[in-house]
């Protein structure tokens, strides 16, 4: 992607849009050979975080919303990315466990996404790396 146009007014609200498609698009392209989405792969990592979470504490953890979580879900599982069980404590309850398909990519997805953040952040010296994650965490 090109610079952004000098002329386009200094605008917060812009910049944040355009870091997010650049960063977006380029994770979307790493995850295209795997049939994931960002959405997708953030889901599978919360779940190796805590596997046999609930969705709705899964959508907590991951600070998406029901109807979000639940579409990502459903089609992770018709994948066979993950997989759903029943809790033996409380039958009413649904637990989530990733896959074999998912255990046997979890290192390699890992990493994927550590180098993605790698690459959008080479041009930033350790210290600039530090504050900006820092000040998007505190925008987020």
């Amino acid at each position: 992607m090109s610079q952004i146009n000098p002329n386009i007014p200094d605008c917060t609200i812009f910049l944040l849009a355009k870091a997010y498609q650049k960063a977006h698009g380029q994770f979307k392209a790493k995850l295209r050979p795997y049939n994931l989405t960002n959405l997708q792969h953030l889901v599978l990592e919360g779940l190796w975080l805590e596997e046999g979470v609930t969705a709705a504490d899964l959508g907590k953890l991951l600070i998406m919303d029901k109807a979000t979580i639940s579409g990502v879900l459903d089609r992770l599982l018709d994948s066979e990315w993950i997989r759903k069980e029943t809790d033996p404590e409380d039958g009413r309850v649904l637990r989530l466990y990733t896959t074999k398909k998912a255990a046997a990519l979890k290192e390699e997805l890992i990493a994927l996404r550590v180098s993605a953040n790698e690459e959008l952040l080479s041009s930033f010296s350790h210290e600039e790396q530090v504050l900006f994650k820092r000040l998007l965490r505190d925008l987020a």
